[in-house]
């Protein structure tokens, strides 16, 4: 031992190093290069982050275009404050600030190139050369280049009541908030706003990476562990944040009337979702018992009050699919879809042909009174509130009790039976389930919900057609239950909203606007085969 301390050595005597006594991970090597050891430094998210701020505050377009001048001020001829920047300027600006941290670069890159990308489409269209899109797309790439892949998300400790309700009560807020922000970015038309299409792919760029940024840090995953252990509080806030989205920049008639018509199909998705994604039936006629229970309370309408038609739309609507799910016993897989599709048919043609005069055929069933309380017609506006308020809430409060039911068949012993049938039914059978019963019990559910939905949606339309309830619009249903999530309880929701807000937002691309909406689905199902909502 000598006076500095222990030494080590190896079997030849031979003192090591201290790097090989202590090794250094290949992402933290030294390198010295000649001039002494020194840690290597990239330059890219630096790089990356100043490109894209400095693209954001460059003009982006140099001419004034024929709708006036570009938003924000970023045209050429009109740029003399580029620090007062908003839109989709300041997103850039603030997802420039977001990269300085390690775990952002790639979804903060992600999110800059979908926004310089579609604005730099949008000037190419109009002829008009751009200053700040290059730029910020350099930044952009920057980013995902020096961007790799982090560890797995931090796990945070979970505080308790007094933190926990406070931090559930603003992530809903913020939620409402980006569901507000959504819907009106880029106005409404493009009488409104020339500019509107544009303007809303980039917010969703924006939107995809911040939730990208806080899914990396953890803080969704915390969040969701926080409203699952205080399930009760989280429901009731989430209920009241629904609620309140008539009192946001959205509660207009037009947005309050397709948000009306998302609930409708939500819970009956919500009710698909029982049969596809828990018990793993597919169904391709589904939209049938929509329509049954739609032509079962507008024959009703004028005879009896809205809560007995609606019970006698969803109970009429169940005995049908006790009656589909019938023959289904002996027959899974394609042949299931065959037969479901072939109902979805019968169904389709009776109601065209008028088939015991209870559908008007062409000429449908007109005149359906609206849903009245007190005298208060729900289609007309109250308190302020515009019209179709009174029937986003009725569906708000719809789609709460769908989700209700589906959370707890799900933890029952015949929601086990569902999803045991789902992964294999052969084995489930020879385990003791009743695989019959259960495959009659989910048609049974599934169908009372979409019946129920179809008597809401008959009042609120003020007529019943067949060519409502289509072939096309059983495939956008079960569209919906496999881009929101199979199985899970908010993946409905999510995916009936995504396929009726796109196209209703992309009418700014005309002739694109199908095409767009079509490769929005193609990327959500490579990125994100398990669903928006994932059951694991």
């Amino acid at each position: 031992m000598t006076p500095e301390g222990p030494q080590l050595h190896d079997l030849a005597g031979r003192t090591p190093s201290t790097s090989e006594v202590f090794p250094v991970s290949d992402d933290r090597k030294l390198h010295d290069g000649g001039r002494g050891s020194r840690r290597a430094w990239d330059f890219r998210p630096a790089a990356g982050a100043a490109l894209v701020v400095a693209g954001a505050l460059l003009p982006w377009a140099g001419v004034v275009l024929p709708g006036g001048a570009y938003p924000d001020r970023a045209t050429l001829q009109f740029f003399d404050a580029p620090h007062l920047v908003t839109g989709f300027r300041l997103h850039l600006v603030l997802l420039g600030l977001i990269a300085i941290l390690p775990r952002a670069r790639k979804p903060v890159g992600v999110g800059v190139i979908a926004i310089a990308l579609v604005h730099l489409g949008f000037l190419t269209v109009l002829d008009t050369l751009s200053i700040g899109g290059p730029v910020t797309l350099a930044g952009g790439a920057l980013l995902v280049w020096s961007g790799r892949t982090v560890a797995p998300a931090p796990e945070w400790k979970l505080p308790g009541r007094a933190v926990a309700w406070p931090v559930l009560l603003a992530a809903f807020a913020a939620l409402l908030w980006l569901i507000s922000a959504t819907l009106t970015a880029g106005g409404q038309s493009r009488a409104t706003n020339p500019y509107g299409g544009a303007e809303f792919l980039a917010f969703c760029g924006f939107g995809l990476a911040v939730v990208g940024v806080l899914a990396l840090y953890g803080v969704l995953a915390w969040i969701a562990a926080l409203a699952e252990r205080h399930r009760v509080f989280s429901i009731a806030v989430l209920l009241a944040c629904a609620l309140m989205l008539p009192f946001t920049q959205a509660g207009t008639g037009y947005w309050m009337t397709v948000a009306s018509s998302i609930g409708v199909y939500a819970a009956t998705a919500i009710g698909l979702n029982i049969v596809v994604g828990l018990a793993g039936l597919l169904d391709l006629g589904y939209v049938a018992f929509l329509g049954i229970g739609a032509f079962t309370a507008a024959n009703l309408a004028h005879t009896v009050p809205f809560p007995v038609a609606a019970l006698a739309g969803a109970v009429t609507a169940g005995f049908f699919g006790v009656v589909v799910g019938s023959p289904t016993l002996r027959v899974r897989g394609d042949y299931l879809a065959i037969v479901t599709l072939a109902f979805g048919e019968i169904f389709f043609r009776a109601a065209q042909n008028d088939i015991g005069g209870l559908t008007g055929g062409a000429n449908s069933i007109p005149g359906v009174p609206p849903i009245t309380v007190l005298g208060q017609a729900f289609n007309e506006s109250v308190g302020g509130l515009p019209a179709g308020s009174l029937y986003y809430m009725v569906s708000v409060l719809m789609v709460a009790g769908a989700m209700v039911v589906l959370t707890n068949l799900k933890r029952s012993r015949t929601g086990r039976a569902w999803l045991a049938i789902r992964e294999d039914e052969d084995v489930a059978r020879a385990m003791g389930v009743r695989t019959g019963h259960a495959k009659i019990v989910a048609f049974l559910v599934g169908a009372t919900l979409a019946g129920l939905a179809g008597a809401v949606f008959a009042h609120k339309l003020g007529t019943v057609g067949y060519e409502s309830f289509d072939f096309s619009e059983s495939v956008t249903l079960l569209a919906a239950v496999v881009l929101g999530g199979m199985g899970t309880v908010p993946g409905a929701v999510v995916g009936a909203s995504l396929l009726f807000v796109l196209p209703e937002k992309l009418r700014e691309f005309s002739d694109y606007r199908l095409m767009l909406f079509g490769l929005a689905l193609i990327l959500i199902m490579r990125f994100r085969p398990q669903g928006l909502v994932s059951s694991s």
